[in-house]
């Protein structure tokens, strides 16, 4: 696991040192053991590495003797890097290491841009092709997106550059960029970025499952690839504990997060059964909550999975007092807003684990969108026929419904998104468009979901916050043969998670199977509460001057669903205000990050 970082353009001279290591330092924090860039004239490549696989070798970027020329770099993990280095080495290759990435250079020159297609695992790949005649850059991703990759394309010079963080990639010199118009509505429609978009005009992030292919002085060609495949063996139960005991080898300490909930829970069990099957020490669990007295709390679930499990248990309280800190500093990892208040509580999470010890965490991520969980999908499957299911699910997504947008919205920027469109029309219609062409709703929402508001909404937030304190997230649920058994059980068995219902039937306890679905996050409403810890820097980011400044917001109707909800609190107006204040404080954040320095620390 590592933090990545290069550029390619033709005809340019070699980039300046300082300016790579002022790449480099903004993403440091994921990479702390190792930092190393090569660069000749019109390209660099570089890595922060976080040393997991082979922690005594894999230096990168990786070259092989034996095939000059071919430079490649690595974030993520590639899990059947065994078995390609058997094949490899019966087709003549020799490695010098054990560690996995080493065998990109030679999976590149047996199948060329093709090689991503024989990889199992989480990655974000950069490849670099410098032998006379065949010079390009050769970027990809993983299916599901897991380990993110954020492009800057200039076509004035021709010039691409990339890089694991916005923060860093903004490093660069030369790499222009601007807030995006519709930035606010999409935050306040979906909570994050849509699509491949990120808030920035100019900058890109690379779909799930692509591969870029980039010539001498041309924009990036992206294509999408077949899923990898793995035929899974067994029921949902067999399946998901393969994954959990292949994920959870490794040469470093491993943990499990564990919120209480059902997801969580059965990673947590069968992560447990494997270390004690193994005879390897007990499985150590971490789970988050508040100093004080909060609504909501999962702790006693959370500490009820642990028990059942026989882990040693790590219940974190973090004192409210340190949120507005966090909130400053999980935006500026980020490099653009994220509405949901669950990113403060994974920063504070993943700095336990690294403190207690720990370079690799299992999670549950990905379970609801595979196995149909959201209370919105219940909702659109029993949405009556001529009903627009659609347009309810996607406002189900929403910080902030749409006649509350345009309510909040100035005139002017009101019809602005009239005309230019909402995320929230376009994917309405997406949904739409794939029940008009014969796929039944689950399906329909599932493929959105998985394609992009998993990757935009959740991993991309679950990598930088965890490798913000140098963890390797690991996810069980989205492994390739977890994924096809998922999309293979009928209908009946992947609504509402009955399918891991069953498998956490002998495993879990029952308060745990029986208890309402909850989502991993904080109580933002109680927050913002009179006298709450939040309150105050919510009434800062949205003070009259800030919003007149911005012009997107009507001040005096803010100032009202402020006052409206510290007399009546509730859950929606909170996330709201909450999401107008991170837009607010994204909006300062991202000013200072063209300054080349230790700004994303």
């Amino acid at each position: 696991m590592c933090r990545i970082l290069g550029s390619f353009a033709a005809g340019a001279d070699r980039p300046e040192p300082a300016q790579l290591a002022a790449v480099s330092a903004r993403q440091r924090h994921g990479g702390p053991d190792e930092h190393h860039v090569l660069s000749g004239p019109g390209w660099s490549l570089g890595c922060d590495r976080l040393a997991v696989t082979d922690p005594c070798g894999g230096r990168q970027p990786y070259r092989l003797p034996h095939l000059p020329g071919i430079l490649a770099v690595l974030n993520g993990e590639i899990y059947n890097h065994a078995e390609l280095r058997r094949a490899l080495a019966a087709r003549g290759h020799r490695f010098p290491d054990r560690c996995d990435g080493t065998v990109l250079p030679a999976l590149y020159a047996e199948y060329g841009p093709a090689f991503a297609e024989h990889l199992d695992g989480m990655f974000a790949v950069a490849l670099l092709d410098l032998r006379p005649g065949r010079t390009q850059l050769v970027l990809a991703v993983d299916d599901m997106g897991m380990k993110p990759l954020h492009l800057h394309h200039d076509p004035y010079d021709g010039s691409t550059r990339f890089a694991s963080e916005i923060p860093a990639l903004l490093a660069f010199e030369g790499v222009r960029i601007s807030p995006r118009e519709d930035a606010l509505d999409t935050v306040l429609a979906t909570r994050t970025s849509f699509s491949a978009h990120t808030a920035l005009a100019g900058v890109d992030v690379l779909p799930p499952g692509a591969t870029a292919l980039v010539r001498p002085g041309a924009a990036p060609v992206v294509r999408r690839r077949g899923p990898h495949r793995a035929r899974p063996h067994g029921g949902t139960q067999d399946v998901l504990r393969h994954e959990v005991r292949r994920l959870a080898r490794a040469e470093v300490p491993v943990c499990a997060v564990t919120s209480g909930g059902l997801d969580s829970g059965l990673v947590t069990a069968l992560a447990a059964e494997h270390a004690r099957e193994t005879d390897a020490p007990p499985l150590h669990t971490f789970h988050l909550t508040y100093r004080g007295r909060w609504p909501d709390s999962e702790a006693a679930y959370a500490r009820s999975v642990a028990r059942r499990a026989r882990t040693v248990h790590h219940e974190v309280a973090v004192d409210p007092d340190e949120l507005g800190s966090l909130l400053t500093r999980t935006v500026r990892h980020l490099g653009q807003p994220n509405a949901d208040p669950i990113t403060l509580s994974t920063y504070a999470l993943f700095r336990a684990v690294r403190q207690n010890g720990f370079t690799v965490a299992l999670a549950g991520d990905g379970a609801d969108e595979l196995f149909g969980g959201y209370d919105r999908m219940r909702a659109a499957l029993v949405a009556p026929e001529g009903a627009d299911w659609a347009g309810a699910y996607a406002d189900a997504l929403s910080a902030a419904p749409r006649l509350l947008r345009e309510h909040l919205y100035t005139a002017n920027y009101r019809a602005y998104i009239a005309d230019t469109g909402s995320a929230a029309d376009r994917i309405a219609q997406e949904l739409r468009s794939a029940e008009a062409v014969g796929a039944d709703r689950l399906t329909a929402m599932t493929a959105f979901e998985t394609r992009w508001r998993l990757p935009a909404y959740h991993l991309r937030r679950l990598d930088h916050l965890s490798m913000a304190w140098a963890v390797e997230a690991r996810l069980p649920f989205l492994q390739p043969s977890v994924v096809t058994h998922a999309r293979s059980l009928p209908v009946a068995a992947r609504t509402g998670k009955r399918a891991l219902y069953e498998a956490g039937a002998e495993l879990l306890p029952p308060s745990v199977l029986r208890r309402p679905k909850q989502p991993f996050t904080l109580p933002v409403a109680a927050m913002l509460a009179p006298g709450g810890p939040l309150l105050d820097l919510v009434r800062e980011m949205l003070s009259p001057a800030r919003l007149v400044l911005g012009g997107k917001i009507r001040a005096d109707r803010a100032a009202k669903l402020l006052a409206r909800h510290l007399e009546h609190p509730t859950p929606q107006a909170a996330l709201t205000l909450w999401s107008l204040a991170v837009h607010e404080l994204w909006t300062e954040v991202v000013q200072g990050m063209r300054i080349p320095a230790g700004c994303a620390a």
